[in-house]
């Protein structure tokens, strides 16, 4: 027997001492087939969804732009009066987003410098975020008003569980599962966002003049499998509050 299996044998004796009904909620610790049943559309749909964002991104960086996505977010801003909005470069990749909070445009160096498709394609995006926020967008300002929730649940409620698990105190259980409700709101909330972003995106792209009916396909590609990944992350919440929910209502029956 490993060192691991030694460590949970043991784990699991002291948690039947503090818990009666813990031989009930293992599962949800440890390797639970349940749980992976629960959750194999999400991650199958995650795994196709990456692979798809990176086999089009890659073929969308092939195919040159006129400008930079700098230049392009700029263009976008710009015909939107938001001069006020400054747009800056911040490391690693496709770490793109629109802070709400200091109404600034971040861009991955890749996409901020590339005269290509893809950053054209996802600099208008991040651009839409911010068209969004000027129009004070319901979907937006609910997500932004649900992010301190969502937050605090995805650090607390597992926290919750184990300790109303351990303590046999349903309370707290249900609290966890709560406060991870939190969590799917947030990405429920997140996909009209999302989506909407994508078609403001190529609406001004198409509108100013910045891209033609050929290179709407490859920013369209891009964005659609962009936004596949947002989907499978809802999904995965979603899979699992109601995995939590199952559990916890199934063996206290």
């Amino acid at each position: 027997m490993n060192l691991g299996a030694r460590l949970r044998l043991r784990f699991d004796s002291r948690l039947r001492v503090l818990n009666p009904e813990f031989r009930i909620l293992t599962p949800m610790f440890y390797f639970d087939p349940v749980y992976f049943l629960y959750l194999a559309p999400a991650f199958l749909l995650a795994m196709w969804a990456q692979m798809r964002v990176r086999s089009t991104y890659a073929e969308a960086q092939q195919v040159p732009a006129p400008m930079s996505g700098a230049e392009a977010a700029r263009r976008v801003l710009d015909s939107a009066g938001l001069y006020h909005v400054e747009i800056e470069p911040v490391p690693g990749e496709l770490s793109d987003h629109y802070d709400p909070r200091d109404k600034v445009l971040r861009l991955s160096s890749g996409v901020y410098q590339s005269r290509s498709m893809a950053a054209v394609g996802i600099a208008a995006h991040e651009a839409g975020h911010a068209l969004q926020d000027a129009k004070h967008y319901a979907p937006l300002v609910v997500r932004n008003i649900a992010v301190p929730a969502a937050n605090f649940g995805s650090g607390f409620s597992y926290i919750l569980l184990i300790a109303g698990m351990l303590l046999g105190a349903p309370l707290l259980v249900w609290g966890g599962i709560a406060l991870f409700g939190c969590v799917a709101f947030f990405q429920v909330v997140n996909l009209p966002v999302e989506f909407n972003a994508s078609t403001r995106a190529k609406d001004e792209l198409m509108s100013l003049g910045i891209i033609d009916a050929n290179g709407l396909v490859y920013v369209k590609r891009v964005l659609d499998a962009a936004a596949w990944t947002y989907v499978a992350a809802t999904l995965q919440s979603l899979l699992t509050l109601l995995y939590y929910i199952m559990r916890f209502t199934d063996r206290r029956d």
